[in-house]
């Protein structure tokens, strides 16, 4: 599907790299670019991520077909009220972001009194590095792409939408968005959660500075996710803060069975603590090889 025109409010990772992935395979006349900052400006000529960009909100969108929102939470449902008067009758409107309760719940009505249609949607890639410099136009590539549509979604507009990531090389999955965020919560969230709190305890500046010398790739792999952006991180930990505190909740349990075992010295119960993690992560790995999904 070719779009007239489609903007991109915030050009970072996600949006650069959905605008490269655009240009790449030809799929909308027009990309325009919304960004915070008259350098991202430059940033994005640069990148070659939209046909241009500029820090005026409402020309941005201003006759746009799609509008995707790239941003952190936070600012999704402001830059919202400030883009209504200039949205078009019957565009679409979807998100990157990763957290769809709370967005979908504030942006789908908002949008409707726009006369346009708002779906969410999470694709599941991303990377440590930000900014539009680090974009890539193969990120959506193989990525699972969830779309939550709700029984007030436009089924045409939905339709469009899922097109979108699939011509930009995305699997589809879709989900209510609730659901969404109880399997993020855990598959997502908690791993970021799990490498901070790692990051945090380990490279203390109050231990001694040989404990950071004795950190290698096993550490550098588990915490490389700490490296992303406090702020996103920050909006999703406050936005989804319920079904993160359940998944913690349960990771805690799994934990102090672990330290009961090893209190007790049970080798058994140990063994098999990792024995079960290995069988789950390699029969997760072997389904991820041969994929199933749209």
């Amino acid at each position: 599907m070719r779009w007239n025109k489609i903007t991109l409010v915030g050009v970072g990772l996600l949006g650069g790299s959905l605008g490269l992935a655009l240009r790449r395979r030809k799929l909308a006349k027009e990309i325009a670019g919304y960004v915070r900052r008259e350098v991202s400006i430059k940033e994005c000529e640069r990148a070659g991520a939209t046909d241009y960009a500029t820090t005026d909100l409402l020309a941005a969108v201003s006759g746009a077909d799609l509008i995707v929102l790239c941003t952190p939470l936070s600012q999704m449902k402001p830059l919202m009220r400030q883009m209504l008067p200039a949205i078009k009758r019957g565009a679409i409107i979807t998100d990157v972001g990763s957290v769809k309760g709370s967005v979908v719940r504030e942006l789908e009505s908002l949008v409707a009194k726009a006369g346009a249609h708002f779906i969410g949607s999470h694709p599941m890639t991303g990377g440590e590095k930000q900014g539009v410099l680090a974009a890539r136009a193969e990120l959506f590539e193989c990525a699972v792409c969830v779309v939550t549509p709700t029984q007030n979604t436009n089924p045409a507009a939905w339709r469009k939408v899922e097109t979108l990531w699939k011509d930009v090389g995305a699997r589809l999955l879709r989900a209510s968005p609730d659901e969404h965020d109880a399997f993020v919560s855990r598959s997502s969230h908690l791993p970021h959660l799990m490498a901070a709190t790692l990051a945090n305890l380990v490279l203390d500046p109050k231990l001694p500075k040989e404990q950071a010398l004795l950190c290698a790739t096993g550490f550098r792999d588990t915490t490389r996710v700490a490296s992303g952006s406090p702020e996103m991180w920050r909006d999703i930990a406050v936005t989804n803060r319920k079904q993160i505190g359940r998944a913690l909740s349960g990771f805690i349990a799994e934990l102090n069975k672990f330290q009961s075992a090893l209190k007790r010295g049970d080798a058994k119960a140990i063994a098999k603590f990792y024995e079960t993690a290995k069988q789950r992560r390699d029969n997760w790995c072997a389904c991820c090889a041969s994929p199933s999904l749209e």
